[in-house]
């Protein structure tokens, strides 16, 4: 009876120290991922703008959304009209910035706005680093950003 009551304690505990195992692992990897890009991020360099003009007019996005299916739900701005998009971050670098919309303000500068939201649609590649992200397309052009949470 001791023994069968030790064998079936031992499968249990195997069980769950198995299952333990892969849950962190499956968390942790994508907890790594998340920890680095969802965060609330200020535009601080894109083509020609100044970084006074991109303060000025608030250039931002947020992904903090929950991720879902390993996409994240995100939002922009850059002066005039609420943008939404889908961004799917890969672990070798690369992006997929898809379900690009907006709101339909007409403002009196725009150029900003829709410079951004070209670029935005164009994004192939990312990189984190400490609290810098970077957003690169085919060509090289390159928008810059620093975590708003950072002090």
């Amino acid at each position: 009876m001791k023994t069968i009551f030790v064998s079936v304690l031992s499968v249990l505990f195997s069980g769950i120290l198995i299952n333990c195992t892969s849950a962190s692992t499956h968390i942790s990897k994508h907890a790594d991922l998340n920890s680095g890009i969802q965060r609330e991020w200020m535009l601080t360099s894109f083509a020609g703008y100044s970084k006074s003009d991109l303060i000025r007019n608030n250039a931002n996005i947020n992904l903090t959304e929950k991720a879902e299916q390993e996409k994240v739900k995100g939002t922009a701005f850059a002066g005039c009209n609420n943008m939404f998009f889908t961004a799917e971050f890969k672990n070798d670098g690369k992006v997929k910035i898809s379900e690009i919309g907006s709101t339909l303000k007409a403002c009196q500068d725009m150029k900003l706005e829709n410079d951004f939201s070209k670029e935005l649609r164009n994004v192939t590649r990312y990189s984190v680093k400490g609290h810098f992200l970077t957003l690169t397309d085919d060509q090289g052009h390159k928008m810059e950003f620093i975590a708003a949470d950072w002090d």
